[in-house]
């Protein structure tokens, strides 16, 4: 019989520091996180989408602070960096005002600027920022948001954010026009990352539409887990979709993933059926993997402005 993975969900109705922190205590034991982590390099990588996007397409700044000075207190050395559609991780931080709420926190922004070409799974090749590599703990910190291709972005969908700049774009363009394809490309991230822990944000979600104009949603959910694949089918059934509509769950299922079989998740925390009711509308027509040619050209003048703003 197969050894059960745990997805810990708990209820959290704001981004309040206490509660917050109770419940990463909470989850510290089963996440195998130790009193002290003195001496070691913890990375904090939260979904930072882009400088032009709204606050809510965002890791909120609220949850980043809470991880950060609860990693703070265990003496961890402390780095936060992503990969943005447009700029640079500084100038997303700078211009959605979470910034300010570091400034008294020994906490250095990374740029995921260095590419290390490497060969996934599925046999494709793409550049991995060495700097999300580079670390002693990876902490996947993604918004749980409704997307218009990939149905919702939840734990696997915010490492893509390891993909160096405009290769993301690349990526898109080259995997199309299957959403499993690219599915599978998120999938194979998983296993280059070094040691790594997901704290999801769900108190306040993006449905509708997505990744970065849809409507607010108060779902009061935190998630935590060592898994991302368990934790997104948690997630999936937290809102009431179904795993086989989501490319990314469906591709796990195909290849048998650990984590991919409902019969092995354990909630000991709270249950998925606890959430419930929230009323979490995802898109159930998908767009096409690729980029049209004239708007990736659009998107990589953008980018390259933005990043001589940042």
């Amino acid at each position: 019989m197969a050894e059960s993975i745990p997805v810990l969900l708990g209820r959290c109705a704001a981004y309040e520091k206490r509660s917050l922190h109770e419940f990463f205590d909470r989850c510290a034991p089963p996440c195998r996180v130790p009193a002290t982590l003195a001496g070691r390099t913890v990375l904090l990588k939260p979904n930072l989408v882009s400088a032009l996007a709204p606050p809510l397409a965002c890791t909120d700044g609220r949850f980043l602070r809470a991880v950060a000075e609860w990693f703070a207190d265990r003496s961890a050395r402390l780095l936060i960096g992503d990969s943005p559609s447009f700029g640079s991780a500084a100038q997303v931080l700078q211009r959605q005002g979470i910034s300010r709420l570091f400034a008294d926190l020994d906490i250095r922004v990374v740029e995921f600027g260095t590419p290390r070409s490497v060969l996934l799974a599925h046999g494709a090749t793409i550049a991995i920022a060495e700097e999300a590599l580079s670390c002693d703990l990876f902490v996947n910190l993604p918004k749980i948001k409704a997307h218009s291709q990939m149905q919702v972005t939840l734990a696997v969908k915010n490492l893509f954010g390891i993909v160096c700049g405009m290769r993301k774009a690349l990526a898109h363009m080259k995997n199309g026009p299957s959403h499993h394809r690219f599915a599978d490309l998120m999938l194979d991230l998983v296993a280059l990352l070094p040691e790594h822990l997901t704290l999801v944000d769900g108190i306040e979600v993006m449905h509708r539409r997505g990744p970065a104009r849809g409507d607010r949603l108060h779902l009061g959910c935190l998630a935590a887990g060592r898994n991302p694949v368990a934790i997104d089918y948690g997630l999936i059934d937290v809102l009431e979709l179904t795993a086989e509509h989501c490319p990314i769950c469906a591709a796990a299922m195909r290849r048998s993933l650990a984590g991919s079989d409902p019969a092995t998740l354990a909630f000991p925390f709270e249950a998925p059926a606890a959430f419930h009711g929230s009323g979490f509308v995802a898109p159930v027509h998908l767009a096409p993997v690729p980029f049209n040619p004239l708007r990736f050209l659009v998107n990589a003048l953008r980018r390259v402005a933005g990043g001589r703003a940042g």
